[in-house]
């Protein structure tokens, strides 16, 4: 005779549960990514009930009347809203790029610093030498992002101009902008010119301004955006390209930071600052601002051999010159030698590789052109200070790659 086992359900007690609020907007890419953050952390700590509903980026957002929870992850973005928060007495953890001084709470946000010299780095390896920025005025972050960006490009002997408008509601741009006037300013540049927006709205208004002009992008205007939104970045005239921040990440620190709070802990002296992904190219930056038909035919050949060891006697050949002539144009140029480009391109393939795929390490050093996996991790830990487990550890963008 048989005897069955009765499985009793698991009963979580109410002192385990723990109800939290997560106001974000859910219609940037930004927003879904750091709600998908706080659920992977969900996922692997404790019981959270997640209260969060639809909402656009400029909405007023606040917790219902009369709810009642033990903690709260917020895109502070106005004094008000910073105000109600501290009313309600629970812990809160900031997820706002924004700096109010009201929203004195514990912040967990993206490097802006860092996104700034990622985006002059990457036009200045595509060659430009002409740059501006298109931002808000009024807004300090804003400012010093663009701060960073033109000493970066300064210092590597760039020129710099700026333009800003006033946002017409937190920090977006007003739809009714003067397109035509827009125009002008671009057309009074040198070209070509490397212009980085403050986000996917200044972007999308500077491709419309270029097309007005009759202005060609990415050909004489190449176009980088603060934010990679997708659903602003690859619907625009001409797909704009963005700095990937890491939604998942600060999400992920948020809770991490919360649940530490919940649980009576001290907070974070200082900001939690989360490092850019990389830039996500799109039509309007996937361009060269080289006008030497030798290093146009060079880069384009490390572009489609990637995934391969070249030598630069091999990228000589196919731009038609000597090793020496080919070395010299890239340093009068690009002040780097073609074993430097080599090295930079199969790095940055490698990255992509690390962060959007689970291959194993071996494989990736095979996929990025390196000849062996300890030349790979050995030159990648040289260039990045981190293994390349460490950075697919920090930098991973999908759910399931938070370990």
């Amino acid at each position: 005779m048989s005897r069955s086992t009765k499985i009793k359900p698991h009963r979580f007690s109410a002192r385990a549960l723990r109800r939290v609020a997560v106001l974000v907007d859910t219609s940037t890419t930004w927003g879904r990514a750091v709600l998908r953050g706080i659920n992977a952390y969900r996922l692997r700590h404790g019981y959270w009930e997640i209260f969060v509903e639809a909402r656009g980026m400029e909405e007023h957002l606040r917790v219902p009347p009369g709810w009642r929870g033990e903690g709260i992850i917020a895109r502070v973005g106005n004094p008000l809203m910073a105000r109600e928060l501290k009313a309600l007495k629970i812990p809160v953890v900031n997820v706002s790029g924004i700096e109010i001084a009201e929203a004195d709470f514990p912040r967990v946000s993206t490097d802006l610093d860092a996104s700034a010299k990622l985006a002059a780095k990457y036009f200045l390896e595509r060659g430009f030498r002409h740059f501006a920025y298109f931002g808000l005025i009024g807004l300090d972050y804003v400012k010093r992002h663009r701060e960073i960006f033109a000493d970066t490009v300064k210092k590597s002997g760039g020129n710099f101009t700026w333009l800003g408008v006033k946002p017409m509601a937190g920090a977006e741009p007003d739809w009714r902008l003067d397109l035509a006037s827009l125009g002008e300013w671009i057309q009074q540049q040198p070209r070509p010119l490397a212009i980085l927006c403050w986000n996917a709205s200044s972007a999308r208004e500077i491709v419309f301004a270029c097309h007005e002009a009759r202005l060609l992008v990415p050909e004489e205007v190449a176009v980088l955006s603060q934010a990679n939104d997708e659903a602003l970045c690859e619907t625009s005239l001409v797909p704009i390209s963005g700095v990937a921040v890491s939604g998942e990440g600060i999400g992920q620190e948020a809770a991490r930071v919360l649940d530490r709070l919940m649980d009576g802990g001290k907070p974070p002296v200082q900001t939690t600052l989360i490092a850019p992904l990389g830039v996500v190219t799109r039509q309007s930056t996937d361009t060269l601002a080289v006008r030497d038909s030798v290093l146009v035919k060079a880069l384009s050949f490390l572009r489609q051999n990637v995934s391969r060891s070249v030598r630069v006697d091999e990228v000589a050949r196919q731009a038609g010159v000597s090793r020496r002539v080919l070395e010299r144009r890239f340093l009068e140029v690009f002040r780097r030698s073609p074993a430097d480009e080599i090295r930079r391109v199969h790095l940055e393939h490698a990255c992509r590789l690390l962060v959007e795929t689970d291959l194993p390490m071996s494989q990736i050093a095979e996929s990025a052109g390196f000849g062996s996996q300890a030349y790979f991790a050995d030159l990648f830990r040289r260039q990045f200070n981190l293994t390349p487990f460490q950075y697919r550890k920090k930098n991973r963008v999908r759910a399931r790659g938070f370990v």
